[in-house]
């Protein structure tokens, strides 16, 4: 058990935690939900003022107020604790409990279509339902940029942005600065040249001390303060909880050290960007299904599953890489996952998979062209349901292709070029996600309109700096 954790009988029950969170001088309490971009928000209540009754009745909140939510004419919402995910924040300055919530009507009682944890949950029943499998279990593998400082500034006249790091290569020209990183050369260094392993390191321990089992962390590709920190696998309600608190820890060690961090998958011209590869397999009765003696070492049901993600991977896109800043990762000719195929070892290719082991247990999927903005419970839960369909139809996976596919000799379909055309393709398909109600029409049609609005449209319609470089004088 971690430094934050609580024993499994303090959530046994509300009038457990309760009892226990008094016994223990927690001040306060801090309930947690996401919004349809999966950004957390919270808000807390002194623990003296808090009952048991009030777990039961949960907590209100102005739905209207959040992004992606309630009209102001239906805006009463309530919170209803789940007592798992309790754990002691580390970061606050009074003895706080934090735990996740779901979101419910208040007037039926019903779970709210809207909130993103309950599209978890409905995926999570949904594949017991089919029969194929009782539990998917995902790894995915979030990339971070730790910067020492940041500006930005847009204005209808003006507009500017400025990271900064230490060891990035820019900085080699001042005096004193010594062991930068050269473009494309932070994977793998040791100090000095990777100068936040200490950071890291602390980002790891906090991770571990709230219950967050982490296998290994090390710096990445891009020279610039890029980081990757591993967290072991879990089911994926589960998983889709740790990476929200992953995100939280990160970004508050970096602040406690004086630095910032960043999941933008781009924010950076020439060096590599962020993603997010997620491993993903199917369990039933305790006994891996991906294993085999087909392609990889994989078996057909496999097979049937990267099928599914790769029909319906220019859908899954809008989800899985929502925001206009995902594709400028996302850039043909570069080292970018933008194939549309599958592959051993191969990590040119959309899906790769992994050799590490022989082992049926150790036999997954990697999907490659995610980033770490995903909705994570929105991410998962499309991927499932992705993979779910090839299954189900029987759908039969193309060849792999083995060749280096940033040569460009062998021409595959791609990812969407921007994040209009992934919506676009995410209206034209998007039945698969409705099976068993884990998604509805309308939450889909709204997060479309969302998107396009808040995001392609708000980039598409204002001038950007280069464009005065093109076209100023022309």
């Amino acid at each position: 058990m971690g430094q934050y954790t609580l024993p499994a009988e303090a959530k046994a029950s509300a009038e457990a935690l309760v009892r226990w969170a008094k016994e223990n001088e927690v001040v306060e309490l801090d309930v947690r939900f996401v919004d349809i971009r999966g950004i957390p928000q919270h808000v807390s209540r002194p623990m003296s003022m808090v009952s048991a009754d009030d777990f039961e009745q949960g907590f209100g909140f102005d739905g209207s107020s959040i992004k992606g939510f309630q009209s102001i004419n239906a805006s009463d919402m309530l919170l209803i604790a789940d007592l798992n995910t309790a754990y002691i924040d580390p970061f606050y300055a009074h003895k706080t409990l934090a735990i996740k919530c779901d979101i419910i009507d208040p007037i039926t009682r019903e779970s709210y279509p809207n909130d993103p944890r309950a599209v978890a949950r409905r995926a999570e029943a949904y594949l017991k339902e089919t029969g194929i499998a009782d539990v998917a279990y995902f790894g995915p593998e979030l990339e971070f940029f730790v910067f020492s400082g940041v500006s930005f500034d847009y204005a209808p006249h003006k507009s500017s942005h400025e990271v900064d790091m230490p060891e990035a290569f820019w900085n080699s020209s001042k005096m004193q600065a010594g062991y930068t990183n050269r473009v494309k050369e932070g994977y793998f260094p040791l100090p000095p040249s990777d100068t936040i392993k200490d950071l890291r390191a602390e980002m790891v321990q906090t991770m571990m001390a709230i219950g967050i089992p982490i296998e290994v962390h090390h710096h990445e590709v891009a020279a610039a303060g890029q980081c990757e920190i591993d967290m072991r696998f879990d089911s994926l309600l589960n998983m889709a909880d740790k990476m929200l608190d992953y995100k939280y820890v990160v970004k508050n060690v970096a602040r406690k050290y004086g630095m910032v961090a960043t999941f933008m998958p781009k924010p950076i011209f020439g060096d590599n960007g962020s993603g997010m590869h997620v491993h993903q397999s199917l369990w039933k009765g305790g006994q891996p299904l991906f294993g085999g003696n087909e392609y990889a070492g994989l078996s057909p049901l496999a097979l049937q599953y990267i099928a599914g993600v790769l029909k319906h991977a220019k859908a899954l896109l809008a989800i899985t890489n929502p925001t206009t800043n995902s594709y400028r990762r996302l850039v043909p000719g570069y080292e970018a996952p933008v194939n549309l195929v599958y592959s051993a070892r191969n990590r040119s290719a959309a899906i790769r998979i992994p050799m590490y082991s022989s082992s049926p247990k150790a036999k997954r999927v990697e999907t490659r062209f995610p980033d770490p903005l995903a909705n994570p419970y929105l991410c998962l839960s499309a991927l499932l349901m992705a993979g779910l369909d090839g299954i189900k139809k029987d759908m039969k996976a193309p060849k792999p292709v083995e060749v280096d596919l940033y040569e460009g000799k062998v021409k595959t379909e791609t990812t969407p070029p921007d994040l209009g055309q992934a919506l676009r393709a995410l209206e034209a398909d998007h039945k698969f996600l409705l099976e068993g109600g884990v998604f509805t029409k309308e939450y889909l049609e709204g997060y479309i309109e969302f998107k396009q609005k808040e995001d392609a449209d708000a980039v598409a319609m204002r001038p950007h700096p280069y464009e005065f470089r093109l076209y100023f004088d022309a």
